[in-house]
């Protein structure tokens, strides 16, 4: 299954075929944004309102997430403009007005107003177009799924770009943690040879410089991020399978969202961990590049 983004539009129309209907045109109009779970609301004419149950099941067989708009209209091609009313019509009106009248003799007449808005409803929808409406429903879904396609293939090209930023940005990191060890366990040797060479005798060589390492691996085991790169590698290499699955009938989203919230708690403490401004560097990359795919993986259904 292709990884779908939650945003996308379509939109349909189609003209009734039905006798004395063919005036009559049926149309569809979706719109889908983000969201953690499936929210449809439907707007529609009241002569549609009956449909909704039929068309919320459907939309929600092929939607999984999102909060998706749909518009139904049902319009008459000559809405806008009077239309003029028959012959018959008028003396059907007059003859049951007359008729009215005759059983209560203070109603009132009909006006030039109430004969015209009578005409326009006597030209209602016709009652039988539920084949019509989820034709064009499915027809207008067909389209938004590709359009969420499209969307979401951009969004895993640009997410993969980041997993190899990302990457790249750890290999980075890893041989600068062995050279710090060093630099700071010769530097408590340093310090030990330095107190020693100013006349402080009482204090043994070979102790000074046990005391030196034990310091030096005191703060080896502080700064060590293996662990913390580690992670975020096998999180990312977890990221980049889910991008490149074929049979998930589930979406990804909220996988790669919690994968997501793993990277950022591996960079935080990379950063935490830190003792030099390259390193600290390479973790502000990292939450800059983490905070980029958070934003993009949350479009994802």
């Amino acid at each position: 299954m292709t990884i779908l983004s939650m945003t996308g539009y379509a939109s349909a129309q189609i003209q009734l075929s039905q006798a004395g209907f063919e005036k009559f045109r049926l149309g569809i109009e979706i719109r889908s944004v983000n969201s953690r779970f499936l929210d449809l609301s439907f707007k529609m004419n009241d002569e549609l309102r009956a449909h909704e149950p039929a068309l919320r099941e459907l939309f929600m067989k092929v939607l999984k997430r999102g909060k998706v708009e749909a518009k139904l209209s049902l319009e008459h091609q000559d809405q806008g403009t009077v239309l003029l009313p028959s012959k018959d019509f008028l003396e059907g009106l007059e003859a049951l007005q007359n008729l009215i009248q005759s059983a209560l003799p203070k109603a009132i007449p009909l006006s030039v107003h109430d004969v015209i808005k009578l005409n326009t409803q006597g030209s209602q929808a016709p009652h039988d177009i539920r084949a019509n409406l989820m034709e064009l429903a499915q027809t207008a879904l067909s389209q938004l799924i590709e359009a969420r396609a499209s969307e979401g293939s951009r969004l895993v090209e640009s997410l993969l770009e980041r997993i190899h930023q990302l990457k790249s940005l750890a290999d980075q990191a890893s041989p600068l943690i062995p050279q710090l060890v060093e630099q700071q366990r010769q530097r408590f040797l340093d310090k030990w040879h330095e107190a020693l060479s100013l006349g402080i005798h009482q204090v043994n060589s070979d102790a000074a410089k046990e005391r030196a390492l034990t310091e030096a691996t005191a703060f080896a085991i502080r700064i060590d991020v293996a662990e913390e790169l580690t992670r975020l590698g096998s999180h990312l290499s977890e990221i980049h399978a889910c991008l490149m699955q074929k049979n998930n009938k589930e979406g990804v989203g909220k996988r790669l969202d919690f994968l997501i919230q793993e990277l950022h708690r591996e960079s935080n403490t990379l950063g935490a961990k830190s003792t030099t401004m390259e390193l600290s560097k390479i973790s502000v990359d990292m939450k800059v590049l983490i905070e980029q795919m958070r934003e993009q993986v949350q479009n994802l259904e």
